[in-house]
């Protein structure tokens, strides 16, 4: 059969989770269903190997880099629309078709899941803080941090050949009006937040180094500004305890001044090896 919809996923030494990711999506698909490209880069591991062993087209490239596997993998592909998910993201091939549904609606240009975040092995600390973030920001989301999005050709034409940021999500989101992404309730990706601390805070300067990136760029996201009025909401609400909340702004404030520290170093893009 012709495929109905691409998947771009780069990986950047995913030897440990790949297998895992390729099954889940290609489980309930039919052959030839989904054109699937793997773009191995910089890989030092078996990356490449296993994702070739689950029947789906490899790319491997020296360059690291997510932007550039991303283009790689892009360039490669020959069918709209086109899903671009993380290595270590769960996605599984009925979210991949309500995406392509979604895309199919006059006016939408870009579409994402819904997160389902996997929590297991995160410390004490690290559930709580990502549970507050979770229920500020969720609401505001849409297309970036997901680790999923999807483009239709129209939509692929405004980010394509996307240039080399720090954000690609973020990019992607900014990239369109509100009425022109939409977030699938039918499709969903099941994501591994950091399970330390110490793996959080890398996480959020690079969001914020991304951010500032962004709007270098031309591209600002124009996040929600979030305020303490909006955590207190949550408290009123009992949706957050107070122990949570006060894990929240012990690890935001050392979020911001790391942030400062790293003012003006160049930001790449890595791993987090805490969620695999």
């Amino acid at each position: 059969m012709d495929a109905v919809a691409g998947v771009v996923i780069p990986a950047h030494n995913e030897e440990s989770v790949i297998a895992a990711g390729l099954a889940r999506l290609l489980a309930g698909a039919a052959a030839g269903e989904f054109e699937v490209i793997v773009v191995a880069n910089a890989c030092t591991d078996a990356t490449a190997a296993v994702a070739a062993r689950a029947g789906v087209r490899v790319l491997e490239t020296p360059v690291p880099g997510k932007a550039h596997a991303l283009r790689l993998g892009d360039a490669a592909c020959g069918v709209f629309p086109r899903v671009y998910a993380d290595a270590d993201v769960g996605l599984d091939a009925g979210s991949v078709r309500a995406l392509a549904a979604e895309l199919a609606r006059p006016g939408v240009l870009a579409a994402a899941p819904r997160p389902v975040w996997d929590l297991s092995g995160a410390t004490w600390v690290a559930r709580r803080v990502h549970r507050v973030h979770d229920a500020l920001v969720g609401p505001h989301r849409a297309l970036a941090g997901v680790g999923v999005y999807a483009l239709g050709a129209e939509g692929h034409a405004r980010v394509f050949p996307l240039p080399d940021v720090l954000s690609d999500d973020g990019y992607v989101h900014a990239s369109f009006a509100s009425g022109e992404r939409a977030v699938v309730d039918g499709a969903t990706s099941v994501v591994r937040p950091a399970r330390t601390v110490r793996a959080h805070l890398r996480r959020r300067v690079r969001v914020r180094l991304g951010n500032r990136q962004l709007a270098e760029l031309g591209r600002p996201v124009n996040a929600v500004p979030l305020r303490l009025g909006d955590l207190a909401a949550l408290l009123r609400a009992r949706r957050v305890s107070g122990p949570a909340a006060a894990c929240y702004l012990s690890v935001l404030l050392a979020d911001r001044i790391l942030t400062g520290v790293r003012r003006g170093r160049p930001a790449n893009w890595g791993t987090d090896t805490s969620s695999r």
